[in-house]
């Protein structure tokens, strides 16, 4: 009984063997085998069949040159597993590939040969007959494309437990297991497509469609599917019919009928290219237009409907793609196809033929393949020779990139893309049986299968669900039974360390799920670090600063006796540079992993060192303001703005600070601070300043004081900048504005660790602004231009301030002067304006002795130009040692002259502009005081206060001497001024 089976089994594989000659299939030898189904053409001739005679088989027509698109995929994805040192190493695999010709007969051809072979192979007639050409059986089968061919085949592998994984059968008939057990597929079943076609539909508010579809396993359950969802959208459907590529002409008309005569606009059609194909050629020969197709993926982009002749009918199309995917080296695997060196491809010799429209001489008279493409020509020309006469020869140098086909059209890889997935999902599976442990394997007892002896039956499971690994749970699917069930993704923060876990564990709140979730991980602390390049950067500008801000304070000491020092009010500049040191230093406090100590002690440090620093701009500047708006100094100025009031002054002002931040920290103290919430995989350590408020008060004090000290400032900005560097410290105040009015969105806008950032960028951006604006320019001057540094630069920077002061009062009292001659008796004389200009000394009315002469040019002197209202003076004092101006205070007369128009006028200015003398040797300005008016005491004398700082005897300055000055307004009146020797 045994022999007799095996001799039936031999006969069967013989005869199909005998069917499929070596040009119809692809073959290579393997290790392990796997089988293949692709269309390599869209149909079959149709030959009428008898009894009378043997059945053959028929011939395939129409040459599908994407079906050999998705052959060659499948043989690129085995060699790329063959070629990989890590998937499958020491196998190799084979493939036995067949031709479906898109209909269920051929498909099933060929899987009897399939389940032949493992047949064969099963029973070991190895004792029985020499097989030298021994083929391992087929452990699983890749195809087929058409749901309708999937489903016959299924049915048969699956009597044989050989897994099928199809690449393109979308039918949702399919996904009954309990049917199909061994049928798994790499592209989504047609339920989704059916609904998302309804939604379309409701999207656009149509509700009047008519239904199309193939009348087989994939267009009958597909429109049933969109009937269900339509139904439940309210829309409503016209017509529905089925067809066929097999359906006579009768019923294509009848169809076409139904089209033509149908108010509805919007056709939903679910079909195969092939099936289509009649239907639409007729619509076009009909001409039928204004219709909006509804396609499905079948035959949104198949070649035999993207046509240029039927555009005008389908162009208005609405289709559904898969997702396409990229295969690397596809494309270069594919221009390398060749009839010669394909060897193991039998569909080559074919594709070459058909791509170049010749024929390969050896053995194309006995090739199906050409007999197959004669047959069909022959069909189209009327003519029925069957020979080759109709093509030229090739030559096998043709190049098959100069050729457009839809096989070189490799842009959206789709199916072939799905092809290379399933070869690898079974590539995959015979790794698992290949790194199978003992005691933790599949099958009884968790043993583990040979994977060189492995049985079809071995690689498919008989659960509903595959196990969800680590890192996944078990996800209930509605309408299924318990065991039915899909893995979901732990969430981010959850995790699984087991098989087929029921929920997803929540890790503890310092940690964070893993990338894979199969475990939890520290997270990620961060804060303005030490060592980080941002953390490392501000800290050296801190330290720049610091060592700036000493290096001035070394040079204001070591120059502490030098006018400029003198001038600024050394103890304050002391002062100030030791608040700017405690304000660089207190950046340091914001970098650095923050804890409950240096969080309650930045925020203080930076509001007290910033406020002791304005304190003592704003002193400073207050003092001299003073001075020089007050009438003449007395002892009680000099009493009220002695150094001690001025340092009263800054405490005052500091010490409300220090109350601020005492409040504060005594009601609300800052502390360190573990954020989670702002994002799940950082913990960010901060400082919480506990009170916002206090927070605002202190920067709003510190921010009142500047705004004081900028208003002060921009008032004696025209002072001489010997005393106070007005412009300076209005810029340093407007950077200062800048800074801390960008700081306040800034702070609100960022977290984590660029909080603490932004504060430290404004402390050193506000420290660096004061700084350079009130001190670099006075260490340049002390440094490189030494020669400005003289109590005669000093001098000559206050006189020129008191002349333009004086002038200015005279002429305003000379305008109204005259407005009151005018009002009285009125003039003819023009009326000087307001501009001066200085004459040169040579021009001197009042030329000196030969003697004095010369003693002027031994003295030294310097000159100063002095502008007001819209004139320019050019004011010149020269000075010389002290026992020479008694002698010039002996020998010589005051002398003043006055030539002008206006005699009262004149002599009124001329008095205005008497120098008076100073005997305050340090006293930066000479007063000047008119000769007859009560407004010239307007005019003060900077004394008392500098006196405390007057050099000794050994470095008295040199005294004012004489001087001409001549001055000509431009009225027509000339002013002409000797000054005397003091």
């Amino acid at each position: 009984m045994t022999l007799y089976s095996c001799c039936l089994i031999l006969l069967v594989f013989a005869w199909n063997t005998a069917a499929y000659g070596p040009n119809q299939r692809a073959q290579k030898k393997g290790d392990i085998i796997l089988g293949g189904l692709f269309p390599i053409h869209f149909g079959v001739a149709a030959k009428d069949q008898d009894l009378k005679s043997r059945p053959e088989s028929v011939e395939c027509i129409r040459y599908n040159f994407r079906g050999f698109r998705w052959l060659q995929a499948m043989i690129f994805a085995i060699e790329e597993i063959n070629s990989s040192p890590t998937l499958l190493p020491n196998m190799t695999l084979g493939y036995r590939i067949f031709d479906t010709c898109n209909t269920v007969s051929k498909a099933l051809e060929a899987t009897l040969s399939f389940v032949a072979q493992n047949k064969i192979d099963s029973l070991n007639l190895d004792e029985f007959c020499n097989c030298s050409e021994h083929i391992p059986s087929t452990i699983a089968v890749v195809g087929a494309t058409g749901s309708g061919i999937s489903t016959a085949v299924a049915n048969l592998l699956g009597l044989f437990y050989i897994p099928q994984v199809s690449y393109a059968s979308s039918s949702r008939l399919l996904s009954n297991k309990n049917q199909f057990k061994s049928f798994l597929r790499t592209i989504p079943n047609d339920e989704h497509q059916a609904t998302a076609m309804a939604d379309i539909i409701e999207y656009f508010r149509w509700n009047w469609v008519g239904t199309i579809a193939a009348d087989d396993d994939y267009g009958r359950p597909g429109i049933e599917k969109f009937r269900e969802e339509a139904e439940e959208r309210d829309i409503c459907i016209d017509f529905s019919e089925l067809i066929s590529q097999y359906s006579d002409e009768e019923e294509i008309q009848q169809v076409v009928e139904v089209i033509q005569n149908s108010t509805a606009r919007v056709i939903v059609v679910f079909s195969s290219g092939p099936d289509l194909e009649p239907l639409i050629k007729e619509i076009v020969r009909r001409n039928i237009t204004g219709k909006i197709w509804l396609a499905s993926e079948a035959w949104a982009s198949s070649s035999l409907i993207a046509m240029p002749e039927f555009f005008h009918v389908i162009g208005s199309t609405i289709g559904f793609a898969l997702k396409a995917g990229q295969i690397p080296g596809f494309r270069e695997f594919l221009q390398k196809v060749h009839p010669k060196k394909s060897t193991n491809n039998g569909f080559a010799k074919e594709f070459w033929e058909e791509t170049f429209n010749c024929y390969l001489p050896d053995g194309s008279k006995n090739s199906p393949g050409s007999g197959s493409f004669h047959k069909g020509h022959e069909e189209s020309m009327g003519t029925g020779n069957g020979t080759s006469a109709f093509r030229p020869p090739c030559t096998g140098d043709e190049n098959i990139t100069s050729v457009e086909t839809p096989y070189m059209d490799y842009t959206h890889l789709r199916i072939s893309y799905n092809v290379y997935l399933a070869v690898y999902s079974i590539a995959h599976a015979l790794q698992d049986i290949y790194t199978c442990t003992p005691g933790k394997g599949l099958f009884t007892n968790g043993s583990c299968a040979d994977i060189k002896k492995v049985e079809a039956w071995q690689v498919p499971f008989s659960n509903c669900s595959r196990d969800c690994l680590p890192g996944t749970r078990k996800g209930i699917i509605e309408g299924e039974p318990t065991c039915c069930f899909e893995c979901v993704d732990c969430p981010d923060g959850e995790y699984s360390d087991e098989t087929d876990a029921s929920a997803c564990d929540k890790c503890p709140e310092d940690y964070w799920s893993n990338e894979n979730h199969t475990s939890c991980i520290p997270k990620q602390i961060e804060f303005l670090s030490w060592t980080e390049p941002f953390g490392i950067a501000l800290t050296l500008f801190a330290v720049l600063g610091i060592f700036l801000t000493s290096f001035v304070l070394g040079v204001f000491t070591k120059f502490r006796n030098t006018p400029i020092v003198k001038a600024t009010n050394r103890e304050l500049s002391y002062l100030l540079l030791f608040s700017l040191l405690c304000c660089f230093s207190s950046s340091l406090f914001f970098i650095g992993e923050p804890e409950d100590w240096n969080c309650r002690l930045r925020q203080p440090a930076f509001g007290i060192s910033f406020v002791l620093c304005i304190s003592c701009i704003l002193v400073k500047t207050n003092r001299v303001l003073l001075v020089f708006e007050a009438k003449i100094p007395t002892s009680l100025h000099r009493k009220w703005w002695g150094l001690n009031l001025q340092f009263l002054l800054v405490f005052l002002c500091t010490f409300v600070q220090i109350v601020i931040c005492v409040i504060w920290l005594y009601t609300a103290p800052p502390s360190s601070y573990r954020n989670h919430e702002l994002e799940d995989e950082i913990i960010f350590i901060t400082c919480h300043e506990g009170s916002l408020m206090a927070l605002g008060f202190l920067i709003g004090y510190t921010c009142l004081l500047a705004a004081i000290c900028f208003f002060f400032a921009f008032k004696s900005r025209k002072l001489p900048e010997n005393f106070n560097e007005a412009k300076f410290i209005t810029f340093s105040m407007l950077i200062f504005f800048i800074v801390w009015i960008s700081f306040i969105p800034a702070y609100a806008s960022t977290y984590g660790k660029f909080v603490s950032a932004v504060e430290v960028i404004a402390i050193l951006a506000a420290s660096f602004g004061l700084l350079a604006c009130i001190f670099f320019n006075k260490v340049y001057i002390i440094l490189f231009k030494p020669s400005r540094n003289t109590i005669e630069e000093v001098r000559c920077s206050t006189a020129a301030h008191a002349f333009k002061v004086a002038a200015r009062a005279t002429l305003r009292r000379s305008n109204v002067s005259r407005k009151r001659s005018n009002s009285l008796g009125g003039s003819t004389g023009s009326t000087p304006s307001s501009s001066i200009s200085s004459k040169s000394n040579h021009e001197d009315p009042f030329p000196l002795p030969a003697s004095a002469e010369r003693q002027r040019q031994q003295q030294r002197g310097c000159k100063q130009k002095v502008s007001f209202g819209s004139g320019t003076v050019t004011l010149s004092l020269s000075f010389e040692e002290p026992q020479k101006n008694a002698v010039a205070n002996r020998s010589t007369k005051r002398r003043n002259s006055l030539e002008a128009q206006n005699s009262d006028d004149s002599l009124m200015r001329h008095r205005a502009l008497l120098p008076l003398q100073n005997s305050d040797p340090l006293s930066a300005e000479p007063s000047f005081l008119p000769a007859s008016s009560p407004e010239s005491s307007s005019q003060e004398s900077v004394a008392g206060d500098t006196r405390e700082e007057a050099p000794g005897p050994e470095e008295e300055p040199s005294q004012p001497s004489a001087n001409s000055r001549n001055f000509i307004g431009t009225g027509g009146s000339s002013v002409t001024e000797n000054t005397v020797h003091s």
